[in-house]
């Protein structure tokens, strides 16, 4: 029986792969790689000569069964495009269709683009929340940011370059103006970390044109809240409303969030809707 190793590679400098992984890419029978092509590159990079199979979220259906009787006969080990399997990638399946089947599942730890940026962001650490990647719908996307508006943690987000501006604008309306961190390019030639409040960090992309992969790191919610001025809970209110949250979703997540009570919110959430219909 064959062992699915999880093997982190680089997620931008090839130097950033352990001794340790470029044995077990030697050692073992085959590599199922996300992309076939970015993998061939570090193979080449270090001499490695391999059998390698594409392995990718829309061609899982048909690779898993192939993967598992590679399993049968020896060992195989799964690399994404980039960093650590299993993170915003199709890994997770086939870990759990090898697990299901009694094969064993060994991690080979390596880079991975949520905590590098999160330790360079000069937020907290100690307590995060990694979100993937933020929905494509603006409506979804927003209504991810509202869900976790109210917590404390440190939030980690990937984003791609055509949707950064409005991922920022929906941040810096839902989530408020909080301290966070943009990571592009990291590890790579043009690793750029830009650090600034939301407002600041969308005025910077709003002229300069956003290019590369993106990380976003953003301040949790305060832990101890003060009471909000009247117009900030009516913004806020506005922008959940906005976003498809009813009136008393919107009303429960804006007074956790600004010290008001929960029915002196829930009415003016009912009045904003009122005042919002055709009439």
């Amino acid at each position: 029986m064959g062992t699915l190793y999880v093997v982190g590679t680089p997620i931008g400098n090839l130097e950033d792969i352990t001794l340790r992984a470029l044995r077990v890419l030697r050692e073992c029978a085959l590599i199922a790689a996300e992309d076939t092509r970015k993998t061939r590159i570090l193979l080449s990079r270090y001499g490695i000569e391999k059998p390698m199979i594409s392995y990718f979220e829309h061609n899982e259906a048909a690779r898993i069964p192939q993967i598992l009787e590679a399993l049968a006969q020896g060992d195989v080990a799964l690399v994404s495009e980039a960093g650590m399997p299993g993170l915003s990638d199709p890994g997770y399946v086939l870990i759990r269709a090898a697990l299901e089947r009694g094969f064993p599942v060994v991690p080979i730890p390596g880079p991975s683009a949520p905590v590098t940026a999160l330790v360079v962001s000069g937020l907290p650490a100690d307590r995060f929340l990694f979100l993937g990647f933020l929905p494509r719908k603006p409506g979804e996307r927003r209504r991810l940011l509202a869900q976790v508006a109210a917590l404390p943690w440190t939030l980690v987000a990937f984003e791609t370059p055509h949707r950064l501006r409005e991922a920022l604008r929906d941040i810096l309306e839902i989530l408020g103006d909080r301290p966070m961190a943009v990571a592009r390019e990291l590890t790579k030639i043009h690793e750029e970390v830009r650090r600034g409040t939301a407002r600041e960090l969308l005025a910077h992309f709003t002229e300069v044109e956003p290019r590369g992969e993106f990380t976003l790191v953003i301040a949790g919610a305060p832990e101890e809240v003060s009471q909000w001025e009247e117009e900030e809970v009516r913004a806020r209110l506005e922008a959940l409303l906005r976003s498809g949250r009813t009136p008393a979703q919107a009303a429960r997540e804006v007074a956790r969030a600004s010290g008001w009570p929960r029915d002196a919110v829930y009415r003016m959430a009912l009045r904003i809707r009122s005042e919002s219909e055709p009439r």
